[in-house]
């Protein structure tokens, strides 16, 4: 079962190797016709255009290259066979991230060149994001002191009752003959 597994990790990560790939060309060349056919005036593009073009491929270039590196699966020379699947290029977390900073990249270097250079500003979304976060999981609980203690006592629960429990609660107060009510002798 181990092996199936990681033969599909290594078949998913393969063609997510591919799309990235194929991805560092594509926005470039799409970006140019766009600007070709919506705004010939815009070509050749200005030394500030060109110089946040070239600003926002570099991470995008450098993540891209980093995702490949780690995501590829090493296969056996001779054989074929697969010897390593690569990290799995589909987890959460960082690698993650890495995809939503070049997927921001790629609509920002096509829809610039669709729309027009204002489009660059949606790429403030990526510090938004890590202001946010930063916040949310870090300064906010260390300043606000979240976790620590119950806001008040309205917030504590006081029982814990299963799910089981609350049916039979719920049959017994409708008088269903299947559930009986009985006292505890003590």
């Amino acid at each position: 079962m181990a092996n199936a597994s990681a033969k599909r990790i290594a078949g998913q990560n393969d063609a997510t190797i591919k799309t990235l790939r194929l991805g560092m060309i594509l926005p470039t060349i799409l970006s140019l016709l766009l600007r070709l056919i919506f705004r010939r005036s815009s070509l050749p593009p200005s030394k500030s255009s060109l110089a946040l073009y070239i600003a926002t491929f570099m991470p995008s270039f450098f993540l891209s290259n980093y995702l490949v590196r780690i995501g590829s699966p090493r296969r056996d020379p001779t054989t074929g066979t697969l010897m390593t699947y690569g990290e799995d290029l589909s987890q959460q977390g960082i690698t993650e991230w890495c995809f939503d900073i070049i997927y921001i990249t790629w609509a920002c270097q096509i829809g610039s060149g669709a729309f027009g250079e204002w489009v660059w500003w949606f790429y403030l979304v990526i510090p938004l994001y890590a202001v946010y976060k930063l916040w949310s999981s870090l300064i906010s609980p260390m300043l606000l002191g979240r976790g620590a203690a119950p806001a008040s006592a309205e917030d504590t629960p006081t029982e814990s009752v299963s799910k089981r429990q609350d049916k039979l609660r719920k049959r017994q107060e409708r008088g269903d003959p299947r559930v009986q009510a009985r006292s505890v002798r003590k």
